[in-house]
């Protein structure tokens, strides 16, 4: 793909349209722990639009949560966690697990992330907020679990009908 300025200021508005679905829906659906279309989204931005779009998106996404977020910030010794999970999905689904296609595969890759997710912030939660480890990994268990299925459950429903409507529009704005 040939860049030129007109490119480059259509994949801009892209990533940060598509960065403001990732923070909204989040927000909005804050009040339920750990259910959010996000690993969905993530998971369809990196079949879609690749590695460096999507990280692009994470890192506005990171930013926005921690800066924006009307229940505050986070942690800011946890802001690298998350940024390192986050970057998983990209990394993995475009390096080892980029063969992974279909919606049922996806979706197992969606039940597992939601253990990852929360083992990354282990590290961090022990060694910068002091807190023991075996109780937090006790505690985080429930989470995990939600989280895992409600991103299995997400994707295998509607990770198919995003991608056939995501594919439809971006082709109207620039080849992918």
């Amino acid at each position: 793909m040939k860049l030129t300025q007109k490119s480059t200021l259509k994949d801009m508005t892209i990533i940060v349209v598509l960065a403001s679905i990732l923070f909204v829906q989040q927000i909005a659906l804050s009040f339920i722990p750990n259910v959010s279309f996000s690993v969905l989204l993530v998971v369809l931005y990196t079949k879609i639009l690749g590695f460096k779009k999507t990280s692009l998106i994470i890192i506005i996404h990171v930013m926005a949560v921690n800066l924006l977020s009307p229940m505050g910030p986070v942690v800011p010794t946890l802001i690298p966690a998350m940024f390192i999970a986050w970057m998983l999905i990209p990394i993995l689904l475009t390096t080892v697990l980029k063969r992974l296609e279909s919606a049922v595969w996806l979706s197992i890759f969606g039940l597992a992330f939601g253990f990852i997710y929360g083992w990354v912030y282990i590290p961090f939660t022990v060694w910068f907020i002091g807190t023991p480890f075996l109780p937090y990994l006790i505690w985080d268990i429930p989470f995990e679990i939600i989280m895992g299925i409600s991103n299995m459950i997400s994707i295998l429903w509607l990770y198919d009908p995003l991608k056939k409507a995501m594919k439809d529009q971006l082709k109207l704005t620039f080849e992918i």
